[in-house]
C-alpha cells in the first residue's frame, strides 16, 4: 500500500525527504489484515460483546493460534483455563487482545519475496524481544504504567521498518549484515548505504497500522532514550531498549548500544544499577520457562 502523504508531515524535513525518496523507489508499507480491519470497525462502533468479537478473530486461524500462545504466557496470568477465543476476551480485556491481534497480525503482512531464512530470523527476534519486553512490563507495571500487552505490541512493531526495506532492496540483508549471527542494522551504515532509516519507515507503518501515537514514537525513537527528555514514550524505548539487550545477553552476542544506555533506561524504569543484575537474571528465568 502506498504511502499516504498526509503522514509526511509528522516527520522532520530531513525525514519527510528520506521518505519521499523511498516512496520514489516503489516502498510500499504493508496492509492491515481483512481481520484487524474487521475488528476495528467493530470497536469503532462500540461493540462489546465478546462472542461477536471472538466470531471476528476466529476468522484467521493463523492469528487464533499467536493469540494463545501470548495469552498463556505468566504475563497475563488467570485463573480460568483460556479455552477459546471468548476466555482471552474475558481473561485479558478487549482492548489487551485487539493490541495482542495487532502484534500477531503483522508477521503475515510482511511476507519474505526473497531471503526467507533472514526474513525468518529477523521474526524469530522480534517475537524474543516482544516477549522479553512482555515480562519486563509485567514486573515494572506499578512504576513503569505500560501494561504487558503494550509492551508486545510495541516489541513486535519496534523494528518493523527492517523487513520493508528487505522487501525494496535485495541487497539490505547482505548489507546489513542480517544473515550473520549476532549482528543488525547499524543506523549510520543503513544511511550511507539505503538513505534509508527503518526506525522513520517502522513509525510510518505504526502510524498506518492506527498503533497508539506513544506506541509509534517508541518506533520512531527506540535508540534515542538518552535525547528523548521527558517525552512521552520515553519508558516504553526504556523498556524495549532492556528487552533488546536481554535479547543479545539470551544469544550470547554483544550489544553494542547497551553501555552508553544502561544508566537511563534504569533510572526510567525504577531500578537502581547495583539491582539491574539480578533483575535480568529473574526475566532471563521466567523466558526460559515459558514457550516461545
Amino acid at each position: 500500500m502506498a504511502i499516504d502523504k498526509a503522514l509526511l508531515t509528522t516527520l522532520s524535513e530531513d525525514e519527510s525527504k528520506k521518505v519521499r525518496r523511498l516512496v520514489e523507489k516503489g516502498i510500499k508499507l504493508p496492509p492491515q489484515p481483512a481481520v484487524l480491519e474487521e475488528l476495528n470497525h467493530l470497536l469503532r462502533r462500540g461493540v462489546s460483546d465478546v462472542r461477536i468479537l471472538a466470531r471476528s478473530i476466529s476468522q484467521d486461524p493463523g492469528i487464533v493460534a499467536a493469540l494463545f500462545k501470548v495469552a498463556q504466557s505468566s504475563a497475563f496470568a488467570s485463573l480460568q483455563p483460556l479455552e477459546s477465543i471468548e476466555h482471552v476476551l474475558q481473561a485479558i480485556g478487549i482492548k489487551q487482545t485487539y493490541n495482542i491481534v495487532q502484534a500477531v497480525s503483522l508477521v503475515n503482512a510482511v511476507p519474505a519475496k526473497h531471503n526467507a531464512k533472514a526474513f525468518e530470523a529477523f521474526w524469530v527476534r522480534s517475537r524474543a524481544v516482544a516477549q522479553l519486553a512482555m515480562l519486563v512490563a509485567e514486573e515494572r507495571v506499578s512504576v513503569c504504567n505500560i501494561f504487558p500487552d503494550q509492551a508486545f505490541l510495541a516489541g513486535i512493531f519496534h523494528d518493523c521498518g527492517v523487513p520493508v526495506l528487505m522487501q525494496r532492496f535485495t541487497t539490505y540483508c547482505k548489507a546489513m549484515h542480517l544473515d550473520e549471527p549476532g549482528r543488525w542494522t547499524d543506523l549510520a551504515e543503513e544511511d550511507q548505504r539505503f538513505n534509508a532509516d527503518h526506525c522513520v519507515v517502522g513509525y510510518l507503518v505504526g502510524k498506518h497500522w492506527k498503533l497508539p501515537e506513544f506506541i509509534c514514537d517508541a518506533i520512531r525513537y527506540h535508540h534515542e532514550v538518552r535525547s528523548m527528555g521527558n517525552h512521552a514514550a520515553r519508558t516504553m524505548v526504556a523498556i524495549l531498549q532492556l528487552a533488546i539487550h536481554l535479547y543479545y545477553l539470551d544469544a550470547h552476542a554483544d550489544n553494542p548500544e547497551w553501555e552508553s544506555v544502561m544508566t537511563e533506561v534504569a533510572e526510567e524504569l525504577g531500578l537502581h544499577l547495583d539491582a539491574l543484575p539480578e533483575f535480568i537474571d529473574d526475566i532471563l528465568e521466567r523466558y526460559h520457562t515459558e514457550p516461545h
